[in-house]
């Protein structure tokens, strides 16, 4: 498993910098002209190595090194396979809604894969829907070989030299580091607002320390898990990505106030514009955010990994579909929720240390009643599940049982559709109120009279 490593060069000499922003823009425009040509059908079936030959055929000059734009082309096409075979994942949650035969699931499934999908029109329908043209919006990114860069050590610090516009000429890179932790292989330089990122990748170090429970997982807003025992991890998930996105609310409105008054005001204008509107202060506070967030998730995630070997949690993939209205404000805070990062964290995590996550359908885990089967009986209001006898509990931790009840469900698999589940929910509830008859204080079920309280520990 590949782990990207950051080192970080700030405040560089302010010649170097232009240097490597001029490469930068040059590099850009090539990935333009790869997106605009080859970003949709036209890059099926064709490698970077033919598009690579027929330029150099042609003598093309784009005003950079010749292994400066061909590591560029390369990591274009990759781009654009990447973004098709996400789109592809799309395509296969339609083809498993169209139809259940397994030889008409395997036929389509096949053509996709061999991207051999225009000759089916439901196929091509599919993937004009998901796979748009793409569009290139990067312009501050350097791909530098393995072999064309070298590390040395000045005054107990690492540099790095890279190669310029200028033949036979580098660029000395100062990093914070050492030499021991020096970047290797292909290197990735991302251009910010004045300082540079050297972005390298290295094996992970795989392990097998992780906890041997089985635990169900419901990720959260207000904290990052609640695990079926109970147990919460990355408590203040939510105060952190909620008062992020109040002072982003307030910042944005002043700012496009200001905008306004630039737009009926010409002669503040450029004032206002360089003054007020730039965006070096958002974007350090933007990756100061996500460094939190990251930092915050992931020792969640290692906590939780430190007891379970077997973890279950939801399949949150596709959009979450709601009809209830929650308020301007409580929306807007919704929509930062860092349900990708949390993925992710699960994912990277538990095949490090040995752990597997089990991912299971999500649809109605929240409105039903755990002690119960899971059947729909009760109502959710906001952090409490309310229970049909009245009793009250946390609605994640009763989330993290419905969850880690799905993995032995043989009616409700992880495609199920939300609608499939709610018929099957709705008749397990229909059969268990039928089986259950209410006779005064007491409630009949089969053959035996029980209490409420009886009847709430029976199904405990």
């Amino acid at each position: 498993m590949k782990l990207t490593r950051i080192h970080h060069c700030k405040n560089l000499n302010v010649q170097k910098y232009k240097q490597l922003e001029k490469q930068a823009v040059l590099l850009g425009r090539i990935r333009s002209e790869v997106w605009a040509k080859y970003g949709a059908i036209s890059g099926l079936n064709i490698s970077d190595r033919a598009i690579r030959d027929a330029w150099m055929k042609e003598s093309r000059d784009f005003g950079v090194s010749a292994n400066a734009w061909k590591e560029t082309l390369r990591d274009c096409i990759g781009d654009i396979k990447a973004y098709r075979e996400a789109s592809k994942d799309k395509v296969k949650q339609a083809i498993r809604k169209r139809t259940s035969c397994n030889n008409e699931q395997k036929r389509l499934y096949t053509l996709l894969k061999k991207d051999e999908w225009m000759t089916d029109n439901f196929l091509h329908r599919q993937m004009r829907n998901h796979f748009k043209h793409g569009v290139n919006h990067t312009h501050n990114q350097i791909i530098v070989r393995a072999d064309m860069c070298k590390t040395f050590e000045l005054n107990g610090q690492c540099w790095l030299k890279v190669p310029s516009l200028v033949p036979r000429q580098t660029i000395k890179i100062p990093l914070n580091t050492t030499v021991d932790f020096a970047p290797q292989g292909t290197l990735r330089i991302i251009l910010k607002n004045g300082n540079v990122e050297v972005h390298s990748t290295y094996d992970a170090v795989e392990t097998q320390d992780c906890g041997q429970e089985t635990v169900g997982v419901d990720k959260g807003y207000s904290e990052a898990f609640v695990d079926s025992d109970g147990e919460v991890y990355g408590n203040g998930l939510g105060k952190l990505i909620s008062s992020e996105s109040d002072y982003l609310n307030q910042k944005y409105k002043r700012r496009n106030k200001l905008r306004a008054i630039s737009k009926a005001k010409p002669h503040k204008k450029q004032k206002i514009e360089l003054n007020n509107l730039g965006r070096k202060k958002l974007d350090k506070r933007q990756d100061t955010q996500k460094a939190k967030l990251k930092t915050l998730i992931f020792t969640a995630t290692h906590k939780l990994v430190d007891k379970a070997k077997v973890i279950v949690a939801e399949d949150l993939t596709s959009p979450i579909q709601s009809k209830r209205n929650y308020g301007k404000n409580t929306n807007r805070r919704l929509n930062t929720w860092a349900k990708g990062l949390l993925a992710n964290a699960l994912t990277s995590i538990s095949h490090r240390r040995g752990s597997t996550v089990h991912l299971v359908n999500s649809a109605y885990t929240s409105q039903s009643d755990s002690f119960l089967h899971g059947l729909l009986i009760g109502t959710r209001k906001g952090d409490r599940f309310h229970r049909f006898n009245g009793e009250v509990v946390q609605a994640d931790w009763n989330a993290a049982r419905n969850v880690l009840a799905r993995l032995n469900d043989n009616e409700i698999s992880r495609y199920t559709p939300y609608k499939t589940v709610k018929r099957i929910l709705q008749e397990r509830t229909d059969r268990y109120k039928s089986e259950l008859t209410d006779s005064g204080s007491s409630y009949t079920l089969g053959n035996k009279t029980l209490t409420e309280c009886e009847l709430l520990l029976d199904y405990v």
